[in-house]
């Protein structure tokens, strides 16, 4: 593909708080050699926590607007109405929206899909008549009309692409599919696979399921799962980490309180910090993943490249990412759960092969290739649209 030189990218990272969206642009960043795809500069609008979770760059300027470390309100505003003139005074060629929705006039623009749930009728009703599904409507809404107007838009997986444009319809504008990267501090060869009956209740069997507690993460469906299995005198335990959305952290402590009151065999962590988070794959035999909702699944890819065998959902696009390299069940259903869960726990053969096979899949993926895919295409759509303007 034919690079344009010396290209000044902005990027508009005004509505990225925290989460998957925060660690793209972190190691979208780090990885990028400028001289090598085209770049003079890149420009970064957000609050001031975004920020400064990005390191010194001679060619990285950084732009905090006191409006973006304000609420949504204030930060939505300050993007409507102020961000396409900041970026014409910084001689931007290109703005670059990874957060997905922009209100502006400046072009071209770049924009991209990280969040499925407002595009999925069936998990946006798991939240009913509440603020937090008016929230979604809205942004089906908005990233809709963005993705329409914008001259690209990036895709993580093929699946999230279908779904989107069976909401939006065909898009104008340019699209591509750039999976997300992997760090390499996740990468650790799997370990030697133990038979079951080397475990006990002292020295357990530890299965991780590293998510927020969501309603469409189905951490409930997991316990009752894993309660199964310790029915039949299996000494599994189960560990739970991430943030969590009140409603579902409530429906979690309910079932807890049915089958684990005393919380013997569950431990929910809370969230951890992410620069930790490998520490933690280290210290279990099994990697879960039990969503019905997602663009691409980073967490289970650190989970693959960690070297665990892994259970998976099998709802897309978990099969795309991780391929044959798992056990795959219905999330919604324990009984299901515990199948997959029981084949891998009775056989350290099956484990070891997909543990195996799940490390060197996730090999494929890496921040230096999402990086250099991500600026060549925003490079062939400034070309594109110098072309025909």
């Amino acid at each position: 593909m034919q690079k344009i030189t010396r290209l000044t990218i902005g990027i508009d990272a005004t509505n990225l708080r925290g989460g998957g969206g925060v660690t793209h642009l972190v190691e979208l960043l780090r990885a990028l050699h400028p001289a090598g795809l085209g770049v003079k500069r890149v420009v970064v609008w957000g609050g001031s926590s975004t920020l400064n979770a990005l390191k010194y760059r001679s060619w990285l300027t950084k732009c905090n607007p006191e409006a973006l470390n304000k609420g949504l309100l204030s930060r939505t505003a300050w993007q409507w109405f102020r961000l396409s003139q900041a970026a014409r005074t910084e001689g931007c060629d290109v703005l670059f929206v990874p957060g997905g929705s922009f209100a502006g006039n400046f072009q071209p623009v770049v924009t991209m899909s990280q969040n499925l749930l407002p595009f999925e009728m069936s998990e946006l009703r798991r939240y009913s008549w509440t603020l937090f599904a008016l929230k979604l409507l809205l942004l089906r809404l908005t990233q809709s009309r963005s993705f329409r107007k914008a001259e690209g838009v990036i895709f993580l997986t093929e699946y999230a692409c279908e779904a989107v444009l069976r909401v939006t319809g065909k898009l104008r504008g340019k699209t591509i599919i750039i999976p997300h990267g992997l760090s390499p501090r996740f990468n650790r060869s799997p370990k030697m696979q133990r038979d079951i009956t080397e475990y006990n209740h002292s020295d357990p069997y530890r299965v991780l399921y590293v998510s927020i507690v969501d309603q469409y993460k189905h951490q409930w469906h997991v316990v009752k799962a894993v309660a199964i299995l310790r029915k039949k005198g299996l000494p599994v335990v189960l560990d739970l980490v991430g943030p969590a959305y009140p409603p579902a952290l409530l429906r979690l402590n309910a079932t807890l309180d049915l089958v684990d009151l005393d919380r013997r065999w569950v431990h929910y962590h809370g969230a951890i910090p992410y620069e930790e988070l490998h520490s933690m794959y280290s210290k279990v035999d099994m990697g879960i993943w039990a969503s019905t909702c997602e663009t691409f699944g980073i967490i289970l890819l650190e989970a693959m490249a960690s070297g665990l065998p892994i259970a998976c959902s099998s709802k897309q696009p978990m099969p795309e990412v991780v391929g044959k390299a798992a056990v795959y069940f219905n999330p919604e259903k324990p009984d299901d759960i515990a199948r997959a869960l029981h084949a891998l726990i009775e056989s350290p053969r099956l484990r070891a092969e997909l543990a195996q096979a799940s490390y060197v899949r996730s090999q494929k993926y890496s921040w230096q290739r999402c990086a250099s895919e991500t600026f060549e295409f925003l490079n062939a759509v400034v070309k594109e649209y110098k072309g025909n303007n």
